[in-house]
């Protein structure tokens, strides 16, 4: 296993190419979506567990200053969530294979409450910080406050105060005040955006990881839930809240589906709501105090990036049922109708609508968390 974990951490952007590829193609499967699926679905589990695994190996890689490793944690949280995850849609099929479309949400509701208690877990012992992908990402990021913070995005020291002036100057040549000085710092800093833009998730990910080793690690007590909630008071009550109905609302969803079917619209605008409600008590704990003060919670970069992602994920409602089966089904078959005609592009319509109607099946009331 040392053998292993030592050629994944050498050969890591070799590692991710054949991840991807191998992904990708299972997507071209054939009966992907019909009744005799548990082959394919069982390859795709593997490969995603796979994946998981090969990212937990290089993330946990030891810095070079010490054997330390960059999990915070003696359980390997963040690998067993993505483990769940890659396993629940075989365990759906599987299910429906055996016992039929009503019974498989038992066994659902089960995978789910398993991730809930994990995600629990690792909500609790890393000291009530915000779940970055659902706890598929560890979240050990500094704060990066512009006020407060002294590391900016890349890990890199931030300058203080007067600092700045002489910071400017030293690596441009220039008065930061002027204009030129001025240009070069904003094409400095669209650099560095365009670059994380672009760059592969994974790849930030790593690099996260990356310069957080490079970094000393601060020995920081983790707070109690009592000590939260005596320092931050109703604010944090209002935080924990919000991330508490974000790790169950997958397993409120699935349990109401499972007592009204998938067809009724209870389950569907009661995980709205509960979606809705949670990310309006963390937007009300991370809000600036209009009195002068300082912010309750200071939010680092990955989080305030977890918050736009959540917002994001509210876009798959239009891919659940009902909603799906009346409206959005509708429309893609519509658009598919009208591109029929056109060579090739029809063709590849034809297939993406065949796609996304498939993946809504199974894979539309799980995801967004």
């Amino acid at each position: 296993m040392d053998a292993y974990k030592r050629w994944v951490r050498r050969n890591r952007d070799y590692v991710h190419s054949l991840e991807s590829l191998a992904n990708g193609l299972t997507w071209l499967l054939p009966e992907r979506f019909s009744e005799s699926e548990i082959g394919p679905e069982a390859v795709t589990t593997f490969l995603g567990i796979i994946t998981a695994i090969n990212e937990h190996i290089i993330e946990t890689t030891p810095s070079q200053k010490g054997s330390v490793s960059s999990e915070p944690h003696s359980f390997p949280y963040s690998l067993c969530i993505s483990a769940l995850k890659d396993l629940e849609t075989l365990v759906e099929v599987v299910a429906q294979h055996y016992y039929g479309d009503k019974k498989k949400w038992n066994f659902i509701a089960i995978t789910e409450a398993t991730k809930v208690l994990v995600r629990l877990a690792l909500f609790q012992n890393s000291g009530y910080k915000m779940l970055l992908h659902g706890g598929e990402t560890l979240n050990i990021e500094m704060p990066s406050d512009d006020s407060n913070s002294q590391l900016n995005i890349r890990g890199c020291p931030k300058p203080e105060g007067n600092q700045r002036h002489g910071y400017l100057q030293n690596n441009y040549g220039h008065n930061s005040w002027n204009l030129e000085g001025r240009a070069l710092s904003a094409l400095n800093r669209f650099g560095e955006n365009a670059r994380m833009v672009s760059e592969p998730v994974w790849l930030q990910r790593i690099q996260h990881q990356q310069a957080l080793m490079e970094l000393p690690a601060p020995m920081v007590e983790r707070p109690t839930l009592l000590k939260l909630l005596s320092a931050k008071g109703a604010i944090g009550a209002l935080f924990l809240m919000g991330e508490v109905l974000f790790i169950t609302r997958p397993l409120i969803y699935v349990l109401f589906i499972r007592k009204y079917g998938i067809r009724s619209w209870i389950p569907w605008f009661l995980s709205l709501a509960v979606d809705f409600t949670g990310l309006g008590f963390l937007s009300l704990a991370t809000r600036s105090r209009h009195d002068g003060k300082e912010q309750t919670f200071h939010l680092s970069t990955s989080e305030k990036d977890e918050l736009k992602r959540r917002k994001l994920l509210w876009a798959l409602y239009l891919m659940r049922d009902p909603f799906f089966s009346k409206y959005t089904r509708q429309r893609l078959e519509s658009t598919g109708k009208q591109l029929e005609p056109v060579p090739i592009i029809g063709f590849l319509a034809e297939k993406i609508i065949e796609l996304l109607v498939g993946a809504q099946t199974r894979y539309t009331y799980m995801s967004g968390s």
